[in-house]
């Protein structure tokens, strides 16, 4: 974790850079005397949302707090402009303690009486893809589902993704917070030659902070531990944390063990760890295995873990990732068509909420990064279930010695609708045997230390009105932050549906999650006449004819 001076150091530079109003700005300017008050102004979104109010109350809510303790309340919560100013409990012995007082009033009041309010959800990798898949159709999804920050990558470009950093930092439109994930060296003009030499990394992560960059992308760069170390100490030193996709052409030099031990901040996927415990250096590739054909790629890196060494992995690396301090961050979602490609080809929303332009990226085709579903056979799925089961384990072994799991998706890819795989990753993440109230402490708490946003991820003043209002205790039931809700017994005994996320707020704007989602069905309708003529996936299923 970064210490709390470079946290401030890289704020600061953010704040210039990006133009954030973020958690840490009033802490990060310079010290010349109390910044002047800005003026808080709402602006309305259409029907979609508005905000933020110079007064904003949320009545009676039960609350999630975040950082893993249970549910407590109801309270009452006042929220200036983005901020949390005072939560009042209204508790039977509270409230006989404090004896009758007056109700909290403002500008908005929301009765959330029967509703649950837990912090937004911090996803720290996720995809925007390009057109003509729209780029709201993401940002809606994501937020109607409860992610209010996100770790994206830039796949429309490294001046995209930064210029939409700073128009969501502004409020100018409906989006999570952004920090895009930027490869190493972008935005510069450093040479190949200098970024491939360690000596330079100062330099040049320097200049990458001085753009404004918070997260490092490493993926590409296991060829060298030296690289590796020298790009992760010098990020630590400009208050930014690196993120690595641990890539099998390059685990021989560099697997999870020594990311970790190099100091990288987190491990992404699933990758490096299974090869952390192999009895040689290096995986058992067949003897056709080409790293740039992703069926192969794909299908080796479940088959892997089918001949690790499940002792050493779950003793010797585990204590090794635990004493290095790095962070998991799953991403389990985008890879469980692996094990079950039919379930994740007619999944219940897919035909309402699923924009047809992923749909085509998803099919089998050698063409496009994650379509490698062509001759996968049931050995490949018994493999990648299999994998799934170690790789849970090692998961809940980590968390439970005392590492830290963070939250992501890596959605927009491999089937994984965005929105729809934040809520299935916490279903996987409980699926390893970590407790419900941890799963959500890794989506919200632990993912804000991470990325350091130390006032993101709690439900308490002081900190960012980033807020999820749910019909239902997601403690409970994590099905209940779907869009669509879950199926429940209502107190006459009546089958009643719940109504998933009914507002999420995100910087203090309070948006109309149900709004969001009919303008995601009227561009996924739209988007049908990008349909192609032969769909080896949906005629399956088609009536004959048809």
């Amino acid at each position: 974790m970064p210490s709390l001076v470079a946290r401030c150091t890289v704020s600061a530079t953010l704040a210039a850079a990006l133009l954030a109003v973020t958690s840490l700005s009033a802490q990060s300017r310079p010290a010349a005397g109390p910044p002047a008050a800005t003026p808080i102004v709402t602006k309305q979104f259409g029907d979609l949302g508005a905000g933020p109010y110079k007064s904003l109350v949320i009545r009676n809510a039960m609350v999630i707090p975040g950082h893993g303790g249970p549910p407590a309340g109801p309270y009452d919560i006042k929220v200036e402009g983005n901020l949390i100013t005072e939560m009042v409990p209204f508790d039977p012995v509270t409230a006989e303690r404090a004896g009758a007082r007056p109700r909290m009033t403002g500008d908005r009041i929301i009765d959330a009486g029967g509703k649950f309010v837990m912090p937004g959800m911090i996803d720290l990798h996720t995809h925007i893809r390009t057109l003509p898949m729209e780029i709201e159709y993401v940002y809606y999804l994501k937020l109607a589902m409860g992610v209010t920050t996100m770790v994206n990558a830039a796949d429309r470009g490294y001046a995209d993704g930064m210029r939409e950093a700073r128009r969501s930092a502004a409020n100018e439109m409906i989006a999570p917070r952004m920090y895009p994930l930027v490869s190493y060296g972008a935005g510069t003009s450093f040479t190949r030659l200098q970024l491939d030499d360690p000596a330079m990394a100062p330099q040049v992560v320097k200049a990458m902070a001085a753009n404004g960059v918070r997260v490092i992308s490493m993926d590409p760069l296991g060829w060298s531990l030296e690289l590796v170390g020298a790009i992760a100490k010098a990020a630590k030193a400009n208050g930014m944390i690196t993120s690595f996709h641990l890539q099998p052409a390059n685990t021989a030099v560099t697997q999870a063990v020594k990311a970790a031990c190099a100091g990288v901040t987190m491990i992404e996927h699933h990758y490096g760890y299974a090869e952390s415990s192999l009895d040689g250096s290096t995986q058992d590739f067949p003897r056709n295995y080409e790293y740039g054909n992703e069926n192969d790629r794909f299908r080796e890196a479940g088959r892997v873990w089918t001949y690790a060494n499940r002792e050493r992995l779950l003793g010797a690396v585990v204590d090794s990732l635990v004493r290095c301090g790095v962070t998991m961050l799953p991403t389990r979602v985008v890879y469980e068509a692996n094990r079950d490609l039919i379930r994740a080809t007619s999944l219940p929303w897919t035909d309402r909420y699923t924009h047809q332009a992923l749909w085509n990226w998803n099919m089998p085709n050698p063409a496009f990064h994650g379509a490698y579903h062509y001759d996968w056979t049931s050995d490949d799925e018994y493999n990648w279930t299999a994998a799934y089961r170690l790789w849970g384990d090692l998961i809940f072994e980590f968390n439970r010695r005392g590492g830290t799991v963070a939250f992501g998706t890596d959605d927009n890819y491999i089937w994984a609708t965005p929105g729809f795989s934040t809520v299935r990753e916490l279903q996987l993440g409980r699926e390893t045997g970590m407790k419900t109230l941890e799963v959500l402490k890794s989506a919200t708490y632990t993912s804000a230390r991470t990325l350091g946003e130390p006032k993101l991820g709690l439900v308490r003043p002081g900190y960012t009105a980033d807020l999820l209002i749910v019909d239902g205790n997601p403690a409970a039931n994590l099905k209940y932050l779907y869009a669509f809700g879950d199926l429940a017994l209502d107190r006459s005994g009546a089958m009643i549906r719940t109504k998933g996320i009914v507002h999420t707020i995100k910087d203090g704007i309070v948006l109309e999650n149900a709004n969001l989602m009919r303008e995601v069905e009227k561009m996924v309708q739209a988007s049908r006449k990008l349909a192609p003529a032969a769909d080896p996936v949906r005629d399956l299923f088609r009536p004959s004819g048809k």
